[in-house]
């Protein structure tokens, strides 16, 4: 067990900003208290990893379930009991498989997640938490499968409960839920991807048969990317250009069948498998193509835009741009669920690395393998930043659900909403990229197992960082958003301190202020006729470092909201002020020049930050598997055999399944 002079709440309870690393914390250095245990015990070989875990929990620390009910902020025992859940054995990963078997596992996988009632469609309007919360949990135990779920309830049920009418939702939304009706949301084509708008699939209404023509007039109109398309989808929502009595009335969406109840594909209907991708082998995506297929009038989702018998043409959205915004508006809540996915992929990679760090004994002073190599300051320079990102954008992300799912129905947040949304996808799957590939390395060949996870999750951050909008392109409409809006961060002359959260959240409000009024001034400079070759060939890092310092600092924000909102006495509170410590230090030092090049920190004070973030890993470091274990990531879920017994795992030839 870990032993510290003082309890470590009592230590840093109640202190200032500054509490975090000055002089009250007393807390021995790891490389003497992680060798020997308190019953004079060192760590050896002989021990299994469970036992070589227990010297990394100290005697005094934080509540785990207090900490675990701040993380999981909403449903909480819907959370409980989905974790539960998924011991079931359909759950168990399975890697060398073929193909097809891998999309049909996926599919059961969600189909018993269906039959067990933990996700509806109509949780967008009674619980919009809920559907975040059944992302987030799904993607630890497949990527895939949440892929999937995120399709068929967010962005085909979710646009078929609020786009369409009664005689949509009596037709589909019961079979939405249980699966009997599959479906796809036909946006992206291969040649309009973020320029969805100028999309070429065409909905011709003729009147003489009540009907709509739907058809893909050439090559880059096809459907592209379309997940559930090339092997379970019955249904699929087409975005079109509309087209009433020769009147082009922008994209609208198109309910149209491709697959009969047989699941035979529909006439003049093309589909085209995708095949074999670099990750989430259990998504089937498609290629489709529409070759003048006809729906009945009624296909069309109706909520604000309609095509009487006849072809008359009604509208409560008057512009061709605002129809679009308006039938596009699930990628919204779409951003967020890629956002839980990626956020419970870079717990599951934490919390297998980090478990597996505290076991894996190498060198110690004594030249015999009785030290772990989480004791390493390589190992906790490495992790213990990505572990303090990890927390405190899940706070963020907690906020931007709550803004887009309680926002008033006038409309009056919305632009600040869809700002939210598009910052907080980008910032969670670039975190989990880069958690998972950094774990994946600190955990030497055993990472490169396939049944150790950190594959599946790279491969859900690549897919994170691209769909729902390329992350680039999101943070270059963040940057537009924020500037038209832009009022300057309130900031205070503060003393240079780099143990002061204060300062340190200042300096981030400082380079937030800082860049947009540079961009602001370079693109008044160049006025109108200037204004694309000023934003899109020559600042673009501007640009996008702008979006990035909004985010950083709204998520800084949020975590410190969290922690203000704990009673003094809470134990979690002084660890959430030392996680805030190193989640600010670590922002800063990714970009240290520009805080020196602009005179927020001076040269002699940088020289120090290396220092200062080591000293504060070291520091968070005894906490560190109480902070995977708020996660409540049960081992069923894990799975990963580094995260669990991987001595035992490799007695027998298990041919790297588990």
């Amino acid at each position: 067990m870990l032993k510290s002079s003082r309890p470590l709440w009592r230590v840093m309870a109640g202190c200032s900003s500054r509490m975090l690393v000055k002089q009250n914390y007393q807390m021995k250095r790891l490389l003497t208290t992680t060798i020997v245990n308190q019953k004079g015990q060192q760590m050896n070989n002989a021990m299994k990893p469970e036992e070589l875990r227990n010297f990394w929990k100290p005697e005094e620390s934080f509540n785990v379930d207090e900490m675990a009910n701040l993380l999981d902020h909403d449903n909480h025992d819907m959370r409980n009991k989905f974790r539960e859940f998924m011991s079931d054995p359909i759950m168990t990963p399975k890697y060398n498989i073929p193909l097809a078997e891998e999309r049909d596992i996926a599919l059961q996988r969600l189909q018993r997640i269906c039959d067990n009632g933990f996700i509806s469609v109509l949780d967008f309007r009674d619980n919009p938490l809920r559907i975040f919360a059944a992302h987030e949990l799904a993607a630890i135990i497949d990527p895939a499968m949440a892929t999937k779920m995120t399709v068929q309830f967010n962005l085909f049920g979710g646009t078929v409960l609020k786009l369409g009418t009664e005689r949509h939702h009596k037709q589909l939304l019961a079979g939405i839920d249980n699966l009997n009706d599959v479906g796809c949301f036909g946006l992206t084509e291969l040649g309009y991807g973020n320029n969805a708008v100028e999309m070429e699939t065409t909905a011709v209404f003729d009147a003489d048969t009540d009907e709509f023509v739907v058809n893909t007039p050439n090559t880059l109109a096809q459907k592209y990317w379309i997940t559930n398309g090339a092997v379970h989808a019955k249904h699929i929502v087409v975005f079109a250009q509309l087209s009433v009595g020769g009147e082009e009335r922008g994209i609208h969406g198109i309910l149209v069948r491709i697959r009969d109840e047989d699941l035979k594909i529909m006439p003049n209907v093309r589909v085209e498998d995708m095949g074999h991708k670099m990750g989430l082998n259990g998504v089937d995506n498609a290629k489709l193509f529409f070759d003048n297929v006809r729906v009945p009038r009624e296909n069309l989702l109706n909520r604000y835009s309609d095509v009487e018998k006849g072809g008359k043409f009604t509208t409560t959205i008057k512009s061709n741009r605002g129809r679009f915004l308006t039938v596009a508006d699930q990628l919204l809540s779409g951003r967020i669920c890629i956002a839980s996915m990626s956020q419970g992929g870079s717990k599951a990679s934490l919390t297998a690395a980090l478990k597996y760090a505290a076991t894996r004994l190498t060198v110690g002073p004594r030249g015999k393998s009785d030290m772990s190599i989480l004791s390493y300051q390589l190992q906790q320079r490495a992790l213990l930043p990505l572990l303090a990102r990890t927390y405190a954008l899940n706070f963020g992300l907690d906020y931007v659900k709550d803004r887009w799912a309680f926002q008033p129905e006038d409309g009056s947040q919305h632009g600040e909403v869809v700002t939210l949304c598009c910052v907080i996808k980008p910032l969670v799957s670039w975190n989990l990229e880069n958690v998972a590939s950094i774990t994946r390395e600190r955990c030497g060949g055993q990472g490169y197992l396939s049944c150790n996870r950190f594959g599946t999750f790279i491969g859900l951050a690549h897919a994170a960082m691209t769909a729902e909008g390329d992350n680039s392109v999101l943070m270059q409409k963040v940057a537009k958003e924020r500037l038209t809006v832009f009022r300057p961060n309130a900031v205070k002359d503060l003393a240079e301190d780099l143990q002061d959260v204060e300062f340190l959240h200042n300096i981030l409000a400082v380079r937030e202020n800082t860049e947009f009024a540079q961009i602001g001034k370079n693109l008044q400079a160049v006025g109108k006729a200037g204004l694309f070759e000023e934003w899109m060939l020559r600042e673009s890092d501007l640009v996008q470092s702008c979006a990035k310092r909004f985010g950083e600092r709204m998520v800084s924000e949020q975590l410190k909201k969290v922690i203000d909102n704990q009673e003094e006495s809470s134990t979690v509170k002084p660890v959430l002020q030392l996680i805030y410590h190193l989640f600010l230090l670590d922002t800063i030092q990714r970009d240290l020049g520009w805080y020196i090049a602009n005179n927020q920190i001076s040269p002699a004070t940088g020289r120090k930050l290396n220092s200062v973030v080591a000293e504060t890993c070291e520091k968070l470091s005894p906490m560190t598997l109480q902070l995977c274990e708020a996660f409540k990531i049960t081992d069923n879920m894990i799975s990963a055999p580094i995260a669990l017994d991987w001595v035992d795992y490799n007695v027998t030839d298990n041919q790297g399944e588990v």
